[in-house]
């Protein structure tokens, strides 16, 4: 059967299980907006930037753990992806980007609107293809889709010019490949007498536990050792925060009980994480008293950051059933013991003002146990790490490896339309002045989206280090002179606004705002000096974590 070009990416979308896609049309994509416009079986959601679109893309795989697809133009359109899609690529997410370009006869001629959206992107795709070859069209959706999903997870983009769009193509339809998941490739046996040998195992769980979807497996394992489980911003979810296997965040911003946890370990147990800076600090002195056993699916990781004395590559659901098959169920509960002691004497320090951050976070964490939790990137990222009590994989939203401020509005769109659940966007005053543009979208489509602004004024993530370690000079960071009210932002929009300054006005006007059938925003005033602690300095270790600081600016 021979049909459009443009029809045929919309054939091999409804293969490959695709029923939502994000995006914005414009002149060399328009073939594809007009088959999508025939093709019943795809909802296409109109947002207002292509970097909310990509967002939302994000968002949709994050919380579902199927493959999101984005559609823009070339030129403009493309290069407007280009964040989202390093995003994605960072934090290992599935989506296919999908870009018209000019012309193949006009590819090289500086044509209006025309980039080298493939080159740009080589650095942050697991791959990419520009389809000069209408013959070639199908097979390049399909393999898009199958990269994609295999191995690690991650970003693919085809690129496809108008007239490749517009050429008729031969279709027939195809079985969807399986995911490629390597075997494992390790001396398990190393492995498991590391294990066995431990008398005070510890579990550093990763976004991998997510990727993988193996939640249950990871229980099951950290039941199996007696062992806590302290999990990266990335791995939020992969366990119950109310557990009493779950230790809490570990990292930069972790919880000090965590670090005191892991400084009596005998065996840091890695599972789909990475060592980042962001957790490691000085590599050379990570947990240096404890061996390490480091389970991913990506090779390069392996040794990477951390060098392991023993590790496992493959998919980490496999490996963790392996591995709860073979290991002896450990008697001695001293870990669970102390992580249960350390909880109670090490509790994260409150926060000052009127209305604290945590108590927000404690509302809502309470009042809506089954929403979707999406952030921005800053100090509201943090508390919510820290302080929300997450029940359910794939509940948390957040960018992780690239820290992209307007990250959160499209992501919290994604995941509503995604999960058909309630999101809820925890950002910040300046974090939402980059993605305000997205209630369009939200208020568009009737969304069921909370959004809490944590306003205090400032850029306050920077401040913190500008405070910390810049002597206080305040460069480009206080938005004083900045009057949005952002009650009448809503408003203008469409959505419902709210104001909420002390903390025992939070339950009421909490209430009411998630109980506001469509968008909300809740203007959160807090103070300019409130700080996320605790905080491990750059580049150092667990032992020089700060939990207080005496001299705040008032």
């Amino acid at each position: 059967m021979k049909i459009k070009g443009a029809a045929a990416i919309c054939k091999c979308l409804l293969e490959q299980g695709v029923d939502t896609v994000f995006g914005y049309p414009g002149g060399q994509i328009i073939d594809l907006f007009d088959a999508l416009y025939l093709e019943k079986g795809i909802t296409q959601y109109l947002t207002s930037h292509e970097q909310g679109a990509a967002h939302a893309a994000e968002g949709y795989a994050k919380s579902t753990g199927r493959v999101g697809v984005v559609i823009a133009t070339s030129g403009p359109g493309a290069t407007n992806l280009v964040t989202g899609i390093a995003d994605a690529y960072l934090d290992s997410v599935p989506i296919v980007a999908i870009t018209g370009n000019v012309p193949v006869p006009l590819l090289g001629r500086d044509s209006f609107q025309e980039v080298d959206i493939a080159g740009i992107t080589m650095p942050i795709t697991k791959h990419n293809f520009i389809v000069k070859n209408p013959d070639d069209l199908c097979d390049a959706i399909r393999k898009a889709f199958h990269i994609a999903r295999s191995d690690r997870p991650g970003p693919v983009l085809v690129d496809v010019p108008k007239n490749v769009q517009q050429a008729l193509v031969e279709y027939v339809k195809k079985p969807v490949a399986e995911p490629h998941r390597p075997p494992m490739q390790a001396d398990v046996t190393d492995a498991l007498r590391l294990i066995n040998e431990s008398k005070r195992p510890v579990i550093y769980a990763g976004g991998g536990c997510i990727a993988s979807g193996a939640s249950a497996e990871l229980a099951a394992f950290a039941k199996r050792l007696n062992a806590p489980v302290a999990t990266t911003v990335m791995g939020l979810t992969a366990i119950d925060t109310d557990s009493p296997y779950s230790a809490g965040l570990i990292g930069m911003h972790g919880h000090a009980s965590v670090a005191a946890l892991f400084a009596k370990a005998d065996l840091v147990i890695a599972v789909g994480a990475r060592f980042s800076d962001r957790v490691a600090g000085n590599r050379t002195e990570f947990c240096k008293n404890a061996k390490i056993l480091h389970i991913d699916i990506d090779a390069s990781e392996i040794n990477k950051n951390v060098k392991s004395h023993a590790h496992i590559r493959g998919d980490v659901k496999q490996v963790l059933k392996l591995l709860n098959l073979e290991i002896e169920q450990k008697r001695d509960a001293f870990m669970l013991d102390l992580n249960a002691e350390l909880k109670q004497k090490r509790p994260l320090p409150p926060c000052r003002g009127a209305l604290s951050p945590r108590t927000v976070i404690d509302c809502v964490s309470d009042a809506a146990p089954d929403a979707v939790i999406a952030t921005d990137v800053g100090q509201h990222q943090m508390w919510v790490a820290q302080g929300y009590r997450f029940r359910k994989p794939r509940s948390f939203l957040t960018s992780g490896g690239l820290g992209t401020m307007g990250f959160g509005m499209g992501a919290a769109i994604g995941g509503a339309l995604g999960t058909g659940k309630r999101a809820i966007l925890f950002t910040g005053d300046g974090s939402f002045h980059m993605n305000l543009n997205e209630l369009a979208t939200a208020t568009r489509y009737n969304i069921p989206l909370t959004v809490f602004v944590f306003d205090n004024r400032t850029l306050g993530m920077v401040r913190q280090w500008q405070t910390l370690f810049y002597g206080k000079r305040y460069s480009s960071t206080d938005l004083d002179g900045n009057k949005t009210d952002f009650v009448k932002v809503a408003e203008a929009f469409g959505a419902k606004g709210f104001k909420l300054a002390r903390n025992e006005d939070a339950p009421r006007v909490i209430a009411d705002a998630l109980g506001f059938d469509g968008v909300a925003v809740v203007d959160c005033a807090i103070l300019k000096d409130e700080f996320v602690l605790p905080m491990i300095p750059p580049g150092k270790t667990m032992n020089d974590i700060i939990t207080e600081i005496e001299d705040k600016n008032e």
